[in-house]
């Protein structure tokens, strides 16, 4: 295999989405891209993947006779709402807590399926009940939580110092986190 054709199939195969004709050729240069691509389609056709064009875009996918065997192990991404992400939030930095008191700092009611979703992620647990009229149920993080996230403990959640460095907080936002840390201090 020359390098220009192993130019195009490292292009490729880099590549995060199916790319065109034009778009190889802006990686590689000067070349014969369409003969390139037909050398590794069958170079590939016996694999266990096969380099294919859809709609004018080239790929490697895997061979369609052994797909069903990904099938079964891939794991689809998980994408939360913003209310479970800032139910999760609010339940990391002040677990134990209860559903009333997810609802007084997101200052709207949660969904029972907001609470579903993180415990069936595996993030969120039932941490008992409080000792209070009702004996709500308290809801707190997992081991499984720390490991998705990267941390060794609660105490490696970032603060508002590196969340303001990270830019994810606005002056507003900065301002009401400061007035909640405040009043979550004082129940302590």
């Amino acid at each position: 295999m020359d390098e220009f054709v192993r130019a195009v199939e490292a292009t490729v195969f880099a590549a995060t989405e199916p790319v065109t004709l034009d778009e190889i050729a802006l990686h590689v240069g000067e070349g014969d891209v369409p003969a390139a691509l037909v050398v590794l389609a069958e170079t590939y056709a016996s694999h266990g993947i096969q380099l294919v064009e859809r709609g004018g875009r080239w790929h490697f996918q895997t061979a369609p006779d052994l797909a069903h065997l990904l099938r079964r192990t891939r794991e689809e991404p998980r994408r939360l709402s913003r209310a479970a992400i800032e139910t999760l939030a609010i339940i990391a930095y002040h677990e134990p807590v209860s559903r009333a008191e997810i609802e007084a700092i997101r200052g709207v009611q949660t969904a029972k399926g907001t609470l579903d979703v993180l415990m069936e992620a595996g993030w969120v647990r039932p941490a008992g009940r409080r000792e209070a009229p009702g004996r709500p149920l308290l809801y707190a993080t997992t081991a499984e939580f720390l490991r998705h996230f990267g941390l060794g403990s609660r105490r490696d959640l970032p603060g508002i110092d590196d969340l303001k460095a990270a830019g994810l907080l606005d002056p507003l936002d900065d301002g009401l986190i400061q007035l909640q840390l405040e009043s979550a201090g004082e129940d302590d």
